[in-house]
């Protein structure tokens, strides 16, 4: 077992949330009422991804960096990141006048680049693995002396990020479950500490991807467990390992923590993007991810922290198609059709009486399946949903087409 620490006080909490004032703003709280269908309760979405820099991160790096000493301060401080706690690190330094340096991956997206550098950081590139990255980081602390700004493991900076889970209490004070997006574990740890401290009845639920989950191993052991393998959209929650003090936080204050598949994740950016009119990225969206998953599963009222919106435009494309298809929304096929002038335009009058947006047509009469005076069309449309992409598969079989579906989903 791990050596028993000291939990964070909410009084702890409350006195960050009055050293923030000013700094960080009280996010909304959005009703959303397509989710209250499904989960036959109320459902508010807590919108952390409005946040000043675009994430939560700012509560707890601020809270952390400002306990430093006048020596320390001196010193400078220095992070690693691939981009939201870089991104709080840095504007807290500059909010209170310190020097930062922050490492991040050399395939860091160019906007969360921009970003940090923009709010004063100096940022080094190293590393294609984000454990690279951190050793660097590490090290650059031993020898030039900057104070190490550790992303959740620390009591400064779960105080931090406690304060969302007092705002909650405030904008939902009957809430019943608050779902929580959660990585190295610091926001969940912190939204535990306040909510059961002032509410205990309330469910806390930490949310994991499912290829990065490192969470349910490490309970199931009683002690911080490393992931042997990750792979998930979601990098803002893929931490290999939880902390120390973080994991006993969660073993001691979190009710459970639910993983959600990738199909999830995408569908819920989707969702709030096209319903919420909001931007998140996915691991910021990992508590819709399991609102949409596990739907009835939850004692009401929910609510759900959006705990991110920093997502590379190059990334939320694929992303969008992602969730597209995950929720039927794209339908592929192939069709063999009689090698005579009239017969594709046919189809694609059909398959636009039936609704379907034809996004792309491949025509071809080179393959050992067609028959003489054959030819075969590859077509991807964009649906209204997967009954959609039933009806128009079985309107074309009932036409007389040979199908053979690529993907539906």
């Amino acid at each position: 077992m791990i050596p028993v620490m000291r939990l964070v006080p909410v009084d702890r909490i409350e006195e960050a949330r009055r050293l923030l004032e000013g700094v960080v703003r009280m996010t909304p709280m959005e009703h959303a009422r397509d989710l209250e269908t499904v989960h036959g309760t109320p459902v508010h979405l807590k919108c952390e991804n409005l946040q000043r820099t675009g994430s939560f991160k700012i509560r707890g790096a601020y809270t952390r960096i400002s306990g430093l000493t006048a020596e320390e301060r001196g010193r400078g401080v220095v992070a690693a990141s691939a981009g939201n706690h870089a991104q709080g690190v840095a504007l807290a330094a500059s909010l209170l006048g310190i020097k930062s340096t922050v490492f991040m991956p050399t395939r860091v997206p160019l906007p969360k680049l921009a970003a940090t550098r923009g709010y004063g950081a100096d940022v080094h590139l190293h590393g294609d693995l984000f454990d690279e990255t951190l050793a660097e980081a590490i090290a650059f602390a031993q020898h030039s002396g900057a104070v190490f700004i550790h992303p959740f493991d620390h009591e400064d900076v779960i105080a931090g990020q406690g304060t969302v889970g007092l705002e909650v209490l405030e904008q939902v004070p009957d809430v019943g479950t608050v779902l929580v997006p959660a990585g190295g574990g610091g926001l969940v740890s912190g939204i535990a500490a306040a909510v059961k401290a002032r509410r205990p009845e309330t469910r806390v639920v930490g949310v994991q991807a499912e290829g990065a989950a490192a969470y349910p191993g490490s309970l199931l052991a009683g002690k911080p467990v490393r992931l042997t393998e990750s792979s998930t959209m979601a990098d803002g929650i893929a931490v290999g390992e939880p902390g120390a003090l973080t994991f006993e936080h969660v073993q001691a204050l979190v009710d459970d923590v639910v993983t959600v598949t990738e199909e999830s994740l995408s569908r819920a950016l989707l969702l709030c993007l096209e319903r919420r009119k909001l931007v998140v990225e996915p691991a910021g969206a990992a508590a819709v991810a399991a609102l949409l998953q596990y739907p009835g599963e939850f004692t009401g009222p929910i609510v759900g922290v959006l705990s991110g919106g920093n997502v590379d435009p190059l990334l939320l494309l694929q992303i969008i198609q992602h969730g597209m298809t995950a929720g039927g929304r794209y339908l592929a096929l192939r069709l063999r059709v009689p090698d005579r002038p009239g017969v594709l335009a046919s189809v694609l009058s059909r398959i636009s009486e039936l609704g379907a947006n034809v996004l792309d047509v491949e025509h071809s009469r080179i393959s050992g399946a067609l028959a003489l005076g054959e030819v075969e069309v590859a077509l991807k449309l964009e649906t209204r949903g997967p009954e959609h992409c039933a009806e128009v598969t079985a309107q074309l079989e009932r036409a007389g087409y040979t199908l053979a579906l690529e993907q539906t989903s």
